[in-house]
């Protein structure tokens, strides 16, 4: 008997939620008290964290622009998150106005958020789904409709895998959406690491994740030696593994960046 998908959280505004933190770490207004409060709280600790986001989330841009250079403009998002600048569709679109994009989240907010905005566009999809059900969102309608798995197929995991425990295989998960794709098609990853902290904030690793804790998933931080095996199957594109604001970048880095972030190819 194949295992049940996991159930969408339900909608708590006093339980704080990632991707309205999230949300707020990006300067975004979709938000609730509980939210900016648990991310007040995180940059107690790690002054660096909405930085971190806005960071990592200029990285999505600089990679999907590289996949569409490649020629790929099929894009499948799993762990959205609430609809923001520098969408997925809108980067990809600015380069091949013909680009689709599949967001997945299981998230109520972001879900409707999503939607609204979305409904009427015939080169997105918004779908429920859960990462750690890919069985299910390879299988969604919304998604085979939109996206042509008989070609190369850009597969986003972009601060997603954090959230899930070592006891879910994230391994196992990645391979799954590898193996559905065709040679050719690429992935997008970033992670959020400790790895090379300043020893202050690495001293409180375990009281930024207890933040999480309280919240709707909890944190699981990882160093490149944990990342790597992510990747499995993916042929890494130059600088391969790397802090996300050492990948390609186009201005400065500053303060400590909290994620890694890579992009493959499967050959």
């Amino acid at each position: 008997m194949a295992n049940a998908a996991p159930e969408s959280p339900a909608l708590n505004p006093a339980v704080p939620n990632v991707a309205r933190m999230y949300d707020f770490m990006l300067g975004g207004k979709e938000n609730y008290e509980s939210d900016r409060n648990a991310v007040r709280q995180l940059i107690g600790m790690a002054p660096d964290a909405a930085l971190n986001a806005q960071q990592n989330r200029q990285f999505l841009g600089r990679a999907v622009r590289f996949v569409v250079s490649q020629g790929v403009t099929q894009f499948l998002d799993v762990g959205a998150g609430l609809p923001t600048q520098e969408n997925v569709h809108e980067v990809a679109r600015a380069v091949a106005p013909g680009a689709r994009t599949a967001y997945v989240d299981n998230d109520p907010v972001v879900l409707s958020h999503a939607r609204a905005l979305l409904g009427n566009d015939q080169y997105t999809a918004v779908v429920d789904g859960d990462v750690r059900d890919p069985a299910g969102i390879l299988a969604d309608p919304q998604v085979r409709g939109l996206i042509d798995f008989g070609r190369p197929v850009c597969v986003l995991l972009v601060a997603i895998l954090h959230f899930v425990p070592d006891t879910d295989d994230p391994a196992g998960l990645v391979a799954a959406f590898r193996d559905a794709v065709t040679p050719g098609s690429y992935l997008i990853l970033s992670h959020a690491t400790m790895d090379g902290a300043p020893p202050q904030e690495a001293a409180r690793t375990t009281d930024a994740e207890n933040v999480y804790d309280r919240a709707t998933a909890r944190l699981f931080m990882r160093d490149p030696d944990q990342v790597s095996p992510l990747l499995t199957g993916f042929s890494l594109v130059e600088p391969g593994l790397v802090h996300v604001t050492d990948w390609r970048p186009q201005a400065p880095s500053r303060g400590f960046d909290a994620f890694l972030g890579a992009v493959g190819r499967k050959d």
